[in-house]
């Protein structure tokens, strides 16, 4: 436990169809629609990966308590737009998320104090709870998450095995030099492999480019903050531009398709050429395991699925560990009615202490959770999770810290993310894609 509470100290506090958003009909005694004495739940959820599990969880709790919960989850890419749209309604969610301490500037007004709440309380460490310039909790994290290069250790083994191999096992690989050396000859030998190719494809269509955009660029700003001994910056320079650069191309290169293509790939295209075999390393987090499980013909089995941290060429990383962090707060609207809100705060209190709640979260959901309610033997039985615990406990490795939660804004991300398409394509020079992230940083910082 001293060693998760270490990980959370150093997260800086400050990845979706419209599926089920079915709002709640209103009437004489409750906003939402619900009882008039137990108030009602209104969840808009931004994880739709997620989105079958809280249905069944609304169903249960509704089932146990007799109020009424909906799950709504926004659409890839428009949870901001989304919520925007949903809380000037009379029927407004009563739970949502904030993204960090931007997402707080911009929900304060409907962010109610949850600091004397009991799941507040319950948090394994209070730093990683997202408060004002008051002191005062606003958002409280679903769970703690990583991401990094996910791998299948079966077609890994494979090529370890080849005449010629650059490695003979994956504890050689820790650092960029030793991940391009074998990933090239991967590449260069994946018909002996029976690969399309070392990653699965990079996906950039619209939308779909947030591990790219938000995840692999908080790699490089992590480092510049670090450099420059700050959590934030009204102006970046993206001094670690090269390293980016350096591990973007070799998913590019060493893929599935050819890089013109990646501008019409989703996500889903990408996790179900890894589940399939086509490819043996993919980019994302610990909540894939859901997503590769239940893909059909999958073939990578639960105990040879693994993460690789990100290596990019910078120094010492040697000794980088995995981007482990929270993004998802959870916030109470305080313009809701208060018979509402004490429903939402009972079900979140019932979601992260109850037995039955804590199930869902450990067994279903597969979150890493920052409470105290869980003990040191109740942990995820998800494989990627587990695999984020082992990181987490390993203390000669430095964690890397989602700093991404201090981007300006999504419209910083959205003009990223399309620069990189365009160099994918190969219509844009990379001192370019360059000069869009430094001048729509500093354009949406002020």
């Amino acid at each position: 436990m001293a060693t998760r509470k270490r990980i959370f100290a150093a997260i800086v506090a400050g990845g979706f169809a419209l599926s089920g958003l079915a709002a709640c009909s209103s009437d004489d005694d409750g906003a939402n629609g619900g009882d008039g004495d137990k108030g009602s739940v209104y969840f808009l959820n931004w994880k739709p990966e997620s989105e079958q599990v809280y249905q069944e969880i609304a169903k249960a709790y509704t089932e146990e308590t007799g109020v009424e919960v909906t799950v709504a989850t926004a659409a890839s890419g428009t949870y901001e737009q989304t919520l925007k749209s949903e809380i000037t309604k009379s029927d407004a969610p009563t739970l949502f998320q904030i993204n960090g301490p931007v997402g707080l500037q911009t929900w304060n007004d409907y962010a109610l104090d949850l600091t004397d709440t009991e799941f507040a309380g319950n948090l394994t460490d209070e730093n990683v709870a997202l408060k004002g310039e008051d002191g005062a909790i606003y958002g409280v994290p679903l769970a703690i998450e990583g991401y990094g290069i996910i791998y299948n250790e079966e077609i890994m083994d494979q090529y370890f095995a080849l005449d010629g191999a650059k490695a003979e096992s994956m504890e050689e690989i820790n650092n960029f030099a030793k991940l391009k050396e074998v990933t090239d000859d991967m590449q260069a030998r994946k018909d002996e492999l029976g690969i399309d190719g070392v990653f699965a494809s990079t996906s950039l269509a619209p939308g779909e480019e947030w591990r790219w955009q938000t995840h692999l660029s908080n790699i490089p700003t992590y480092y510049e903050y670090k450099d420059d001994g700050v959590t934030d910056k009204d102006e970046i320079e993206f001094s670690h531009n090269e390293e980016f650069k350096n591990i973007f191309d070799l998913y590019l290169t060493n893929s599935t398709v050819e890089p013109s293509l990646t501008p019409s790939k989703t996500v889903t295209d990408s996790m179900a050429e890894f589940a399939t075999g086509q490819a043996a390393m993919v980019q994302n987090g610990n909540w894939a395991w859901s997503q590769i499980k239940d893909v059909d013909g999958n073939v990578v089995a639960e105990d040879k699925i693994k993460f690789l941290p990100i290596y990019t060429g910078a120094e010492g990383e040697e000794s980088q560990g995995l981007a482990i962090g929270t993004e998802a707060f959870m916030a109470i609207n305080s313009q809701a009615d208060e018979a509402d809100q004490q429903a939402t705060i009972d079900f979140v209190n019932w979601l992260f202490s109850s037995d039955e709640g804590k199930d869902y979260v450990l067994n279903d959901l597969g979150f890493i959770a920052p409470f105290n309610t869980f003990g040191e033997d109740e942990v995820p039985a998800d494989p990627l999770a587990k695999e984020i615990q082992r990181y987490m406990s390993d203390d000669s490795l430095e964690t890397v810290s989602w700093v991404f939660t201090t981007y300006p804004s999504q419209a910083f991300k959205d003009e990223f993310a399309q620069s990189l398409a365009q160099y994918a394509s190969g219509n844009l020079e990379w001192d370019e894609v360059v000069t869009t992230f430094v001048h729509a940083w500093a354009a949406e910082k002020q």
